[in-house]
This record gives C-alpha cells, structure tokens and sequence, in this order.
C-alpha cells in the first residue's frame, strides 16, 4: 500500500459515513490532484467507493457542483483490513509476509 493510499484510507475512516468531496480529500491527505483523482477512480472501480454530484441551489452563493466520494460497507472493510496489515507491517519492520523459521517459529 502507498503512503498517499494508506492517508486516504486513514481520512476516509475518521468518519466512514461522511462523503468527502475530491478537494476536501486532497488538502487533508495533502495530494496533487493528479494523484487523488486516478486513485479515487481505481477504489471506484473495485466497489469500495461510490460517488454522487450535489448541485448547489441557486440560493447557495453560486457554490460550484462537488463530487463527493464515500466508502461502500465493503470498502471500509477492507479499508480497515489493508491499514490493519499495514501496522503490522511497520511493527515487523518489513513490507512482506511473516514467514515460519526452520522449525515452525515466527520470524
């Protein structure tokens, strides 16, 4: 997992019933665009975000449409699972799996 995945993550589960909107996203995980917005797209794409447009009323200070993004029940599963994983990677001090030493011990 990327470090710009696991901020994202980390935003999207301070609150997984809020929907963020793509620029909300990218001054809290502090990503570029270009980052975000393909990463975004690819989480979309495997059912653990969806997205909506909220059109401003024409009484809202002309405020420009957002997109906002969400976690799908799967997604924040999942999204717990990888940041999970990802602790325990860092603990480990390593990025792979645990694997058994000769004789069945946990290195």
């Amino acid at each position: 997992m990327t470090a710009a995945l696991e901020r994202v993550l980390r935003i999207f589960l301070s609150d997984p019933t809020e929907p963020r909107y793509g620029y909300d996203l990218m001054k809290a995980a502090k990503l570029a665009s270009g980052t975000l917005y393909p990463m975004l797209a690819r989480l979309q794409s495997e059912g653990l975000v969806t997205s909506a447009w909220e059109v401003p009323s024409e009484d809202e200070n002309a405020q420009r449409p957002r997109k906002y993004y969400q976690l799908t029940a799967e997604g924040t599963r999942v999204a717990r699972l990888e940041l999970a994983q990802a602790s325990l990677d860092s603990a480990r001090g390593s990025a792979g799996p645990v694997r058994p030493a000769e004789g069945g011990a946990i290195q």
